[in-house]
C-alpha cells in the first residue's frame, strides 16, 4: 500500500521499522530504467516468457497488485494509489492495467479521479484521503473493487481508516462507490487519532455461498467478516484470524479442502533493506484457526507462518502483498511488488518506494504453496504463462475453426462481447485433438434451466446426426475419442449440482444457494489420465462454489474439447482446451551444511579465537554462555552493542547457535532480542535474533547498510520462534563476487523455515557472532543463553 501516507499512531510495523526510529532515513541512488518484460511465444502454445517486472510497460511501480481476468478475455491488474512513471508527480487512484497473456502489460485508466474520490473520503488538502490495497472480485455480473480509504469524514481524529467498495459493469468502470465503508473506521485505545489498521480487503466467496472479507494489518491484525448478499455491508461478529503486529496484506485461497492465508510481514517499503516477504497459513474454515506447516498457530504470540515468497539475493527485496491467478493450463502464479535494491525510489533517494509488479509461479508441494520451487522472485528470463493459444476463443471471429453443429455466435454481450450459443443439444469442440492432460474451461451462462458447460475426449470432427451432430451423439453413446468416454462437467441448476460424468460413472456436487445462473461463470474441466476434476467458480479466483473429482474407467490420452450443452439455452465464452500445467518440479532443498570445522562450546568459558566489542557483560552457568541482553542496540550510526565474533571459514560456510530467552509472550518487551550476527563494521551487518516485537515474538534477520550518505536498515521475517530456537546464516558467495546471507530458523534442530537473503558487497571481510540487547530499561529484562557456536565450511 502506498507508503508515504502510513503514520502508526503508537506502534511500530516490525522491530526493523520501530529501530530504524535511531538511524538517519533511508536513501537510494538515482533511479534507472526498468527493463520491460518482452513476450515471446512458443509454437502455438500461447506461452509467454519474460523477465520481471512484468509491469514495467504500464507503470515504475504499482504496488499491492490484484488481478481478474475480464468477461472480454483480458486480464486486469489494480493497483495502490501512487504516481506510475518517475518524474510524473501525480498519483493515479488505484490504476487499472490489462493484458493478455499476465506478461505484457498496459495503463488503461484509473479507478478513481480526484472528482470521483468515495462522497465519504476526506479531500481536506491537510488530511486528504489515498485509496489503497484494491481487491478485485466479480460476482453475478458485477466487477467489484475493495479498497482501503485512509482518511474518512466519519470522525474528527486523523488515520481514520475504512474499507470501501465500488461496482461496475466492466473491468474499467465505470466505478460507482457504494456510499458508505463496507468496514468502518475502528478506534483504539489512545485517544481521538488512535485508530486500528483496517487495511488491505479481500473478499472470498465459500462453498455455501456465503461471501466473506479479510481485513486488517500490523496494528489491530487481520480480521474475518461475514459479508451480506449484495458485498456491501459487513454482517454478524468478526473473528481475529492473526495476531495483531505480524501480517498484513491477507490473500486467501481454497484448495484441496483447505483455507490458505497468504500474509505479508515486515515493514513495505525501507529502500534497499525492505524485507517484506509472504507466509502462508492454513484452515479447515475460512474462519480458521490457520496454522503452519509445523503446527504453528498465526495467532499465537510466537506467531506462525510458513515462508513461501522471500528475496534470494538477486535484484529483487521487499517482494510480498501478493495476488494469485490461474492461467489457461491451470498454473498458478504468484503476483506480487518487489523493490530494485539498487533503484529503489520513484524519485531521488527517499520518498515513495518504488515498487513494480512481478509475477512467478506458484506451485503446491505436499500440500503447501511454494514459489519456483523455494527460488523466490525471478529476475532472469522465465517459461510464462499460457495465456492464449490456438485453441483459445472469445468469438471474435465467429466458431471457426471450433466444430459443433448446435452452436452459433450471439451478439454482443455488454461484458463478454461476441460468445457462442446453443440452438440444440450438442458439442462445441476443437478441430484438433488434443494429446496427453488437458485443461478446458470457459465462462458460461444459462437462460432458464438450460444445462451446459465443457466437455474433454471427443472426437474431432464428425457427421450431423439427426437433431444431434455426431459429436453429441458420441457423448450420449457414452463414447469419446476411441474407446475412452468424453468426460463432461456441466451445471444444473434445477437439479441444483455441478455434474462430472464419463460413460456410466458420475460425481455431482451441491450448487450453493444464491448465485444467479443467468449471469457468466467460469466452469474449468481437468482430465489427467484417470482423474478427472471440474470447478465451478465466480471468477477463478481460488474461492469455487463446487468441485467435483471423478475416477475415470479408462485413460483418457487424447481428443477434442470443449463446450457442451444438454439444453438449449447455454452461453459459452472465452473458451480454451490447452494441456494442462506439468506438475511441479521437485522444491529446492534446504541448505545444508558441508564440514564441521568449528563446534565452539561454553564448558570452559568463552575461550580463545574470540573478538569483544564494546566488552559485553557475559558469563558462562551449566555450560551456556549467559548473557542478560543490553540497554543497546547496532542499528543506526556507530552502534552501541556489544558483540562477540569470529573469524569465519574461507569461501562458503554455515554458522549457527541455538538460543533460550525468556522473552514471555503476549506482553510488550520492546524490543529485547538475542541471536546471531554477521558484521563487516557497525554500519553493514545483518542479524538473526529471537526477538520481542510488541505482543509478538518473532525470528527477525535485519540488515543495516550505508546508502546515500546515511545508514539504511530493515529486516525480514523468518519462522516461529520456541523455547529453544536455532539460529542458522549460511554464506554463498555469488559469481559476480557478492556475498549472500540466508536465514533459518528451527524449533527443533529438524525442520527448517528457509528466509530471506541479504547481501554484502564483494570484498567484504565478514565475521559471525553473537549478540543480546534491545532492553529499553524499564520492562522486565531477559537474559539470553546461547548453547553453541558451530561454524561448517561449505
Amino acid at each position: 500500500m502506498e507508503q508515504t501516507a502510513r503514520r502508526p499512531v503508537r506502534r511500530a510495523v516490525t522491530a526493523a521499522a520501530a529501530l530504524a526510529l535511531l538511524a538517519a532515513v533511508a536513501a537510494g541512488p538515482p533511479a534507472t530504467a526498468a527493463p520491460d518484460a518482452r513476450g515471446g511465444h512458443g509454437p502455438g502454445d500461447g506461452r509467454a516468457t519474460y523477465v520481471n517486472p512484468v509491469g514495467a510497460g504500464a507503470a515504475d511501480t504499482f504496488a499491492d497488485p490484484a488481478v481478474v481476468r475480464g468477461q472480454d478475455g483480458w486480464w486486469y491488474a489494480y493497483g495502490t494509489t501512487d504516481p506510475l512513471r518517475e518524474g510524473e508527480g501525480t498519483r493515479h487512484l488505484l490504476p487499472v492495467s490489462r493484458s493478455r497473456d499476465l506478461v505484457t502489460w498496459e495503463h488503461v485508466g484509473d479507478a478513481f479521479t480526484e472528482r470521483t474520490l468515495p462522497s465519504w473520503a476526506d479531500t481536506d488538502p491537510a488530511r486528504r484521503a489515498a485509496l489503497w490495497a484494491p481487491d478485485i472480485r466479480y460476482v453475478d455480473g458485477e466487477y467489484r473493487l475493495y479498497y482501503v480509504v485512509t482518511q474518512t469524514t466519519f470522525t474528527p481524529g486523523a488515520n481514520d481508516s475504512a474499507i470501501g467498495v465500488a461496482t461496475a459493469p466492466t473491468p474499467t468502470g465505470p466505478w460507482t462507490d457504494a456510499g458508505a465503508p463496507v468496514v468502518g473506521p475502528r478506534p483504539g485505545s489512545g485517544g481521538p487519532d488512535d485508530f486500528l489498521w483496517t487495511y488491505d480487503p479481500h473478499h472470498v466467496v465459500g462453498p455455501d455461498g456465503r461471501q466473506h472479507l479479510f481485513y486488517g494489518s500490523y496494528y489491530g491484525g487481520i480480521w474475518l467478516t461475514e459479508l451480506d448478499a449484495t458485498g456491501t455491508e459487513a454482517v454478524g461478529e468478526p473473528v481475529q484470524v492473526t495476531v495483531d503486529n505480524k501480517y498484513e496484506g491477507a490473500y486467501v485461497l481454497q484448495r484441496d479442502g483447505h483455507w490458505y492465508l497468504f500474509a505479508s510481514s515486515a515493514n513495505c517499503c525501507a529502500g534497499p533493506t525492505t524485507g517484506y516477504s509472504v507466509h502462508v497459513g492454513r484452515a479447515d474454515a475460512p474462519t480458521g484457526p490457520y496454522l503452519d506447516r509445523d503446527g504453528v498457530p498465526l495467532l499465537a504470540s510466537r506467531a506462525g507462518g510458513t515462508p513461501v515468497l522471500v528475496q534470494n539475493g538477486n535484484r529483487w527485496v521487499g517482494a510480498g502483498h501478493n495476488a494469485v491467478v490461474t492461467d489457461l493450463a491451470g498454473q498458478d502464479w504468484v503476483v506480487y511488488h518487489a523493490i530494485d535494491r539498487a533503484d529503489p525510489y520513484l524519485d531521488g533517494t527517499e520518498g515513495v518506494n518504488e515498487r513494480p509488479m512481478l509475477i512467478d509461479r506458484l506451485d503446491w508441494v505436499d500440500g503447501w504453496p511454494v514459489v519456483r520451487g523455494g527460488a523466490g522472485p525471478s529476475d532472469d528470463r522465465q517459461a510464462g504463462p499460457v495465456g492464449t493459444a490456438r485453441t483459445v476463443t472469445g468469438f471474435e471471429r465467429g466458431t471457426r475453426p471450433w466444430r459443433g453443429e448446435a452452436w452459433r455466435t450471439a451478439p454482443d454481450d455488454p461484458q463478454g462481447g461476441p460468445h457462442a450459443v446453443a440452438r440444440r443439444p450438442g458439442t462445441l469442440v476443437t478441430h484438433r485433438a488434443l494429446p496427453g492432460p488437458v485443461r478446458v474451461e470457459a465462462d458460461v451462462r444459462l437462460e432458464g434451466r438450460a444445462v451446459g458447460g465443457v466437455v474433454a475426449g471427443v472426437a474431432a470432427g464428425g457427421r450431423k446426426d439427426g437433431r444431434h451432430d455426431a459429436l453429441h451423439a458420441e457423448l450420449d453413446q457414452g463414447r469419446g475419442h476411441g474407446r475412452a468416454p468424453a468426460v463432461t462437467a456441466v451445471v444444473d441448476p434445477g437439479a441444483g449440482v455441478l455434474r462430472l460424468r464419463s460413460g456410466d460413472r458420475e460425481a455431482t456436487a451441491p450448487l450453493p444457494p444464491g448465485p444467479d445462473w443467468s449471469t457468466w461463470h467460469a466452469l474449468a474441466l481437468e482430465v489427467d489420465g484417470r482423474r478427472a476434476r471440474a470447478e465451478l467458480s465466480h471468477a477463478r479466483l481460488g474461492d469455487p462454489l463446487a468441485e467435483a473429482a471423478l475416477d475415470l474407467p479408462h485413460a483418457v490420452r487424447a481428443g477434442a474439447a470443449g463446450a457442451v450443452a444438454l439444453t438449449p439455452g447455454v452461453r459459452v465464452d472465452d473458451l480454451s482446451a490447452v494441456r494442462l500445467a506439468a506438475p511441479p518440479r521437485p522444491p529446492q532443498r534446504v541448505p545444508e551444511p558441508g564440514a564441521l570445522v568449528e563446534d565452539v562450546t561454553f564448558e570452559d568459558g568463552t575461550g580463545p579465537g574470540w573478538t569483544a566489542v564494546r566488552a559485553p557483560q557475559v558469563t558462562v552457568e551449566d555450560g551456556d554462555l549467559v548473557w542478560p541482553v543490553e540497554q543497546a542496540d547496532l542499528v543506526g550510526p556507530g552502534g552501541t552493542a556489544g558483540l562477540l565474533l569470529r573469524d569465519v571459514p574461507d569461501g562458503d560456510w554455515t554458522a549457527e547457535t541455538v538460543v533460550r530467552v525468556d522473552l514471555g509472550a503476549d506482553t510488550v518487551r520492546n524490543y529485547q532480542q538475542a541471536g546471531l550476527v554477521v558484521h563487516a563494521d557497525d554500519d553493514l551487518f545483518a542479524r538473526l535474533s529471537h526477538v520481542a516485537i510488541w505482543n509478538t515474538r518473532q525470528t527477525e534477520f535485519g540488515h543495516e547498510t550505508p546508502y546515500a550518505g546515511r545508514t539504511s536498515y530493515g529486516g525480514t521475517i523468518v519462522g516461529p520462534p520456541g523455547d529453544r530456537t536455532w539460529l542458522r546464516l549460511v554464506h554463498r558467495t555469488d559469481d559476480a563476487g557478492e556475498h549472500e546471507v540466508r536465514a533459518l530458523t528451527s524449533t527443533d534442530g529438524t525442520r527448517w523455515a528457509v528466509g530471506g537473503v541479504w547481501t554484502f558487497p564483494p570484498g567484504t571481510a565478514l565475521r559471525v557472532g553473537l549478540a543480546a540487547h534491545g532492553w529499553n530499561g524499564t520492562d522486565p529484562r531477559a537474559v539470553a543463553r546461547f548453547e553453541h557456536l558451530r561454524l561448517w565450511r561449505d
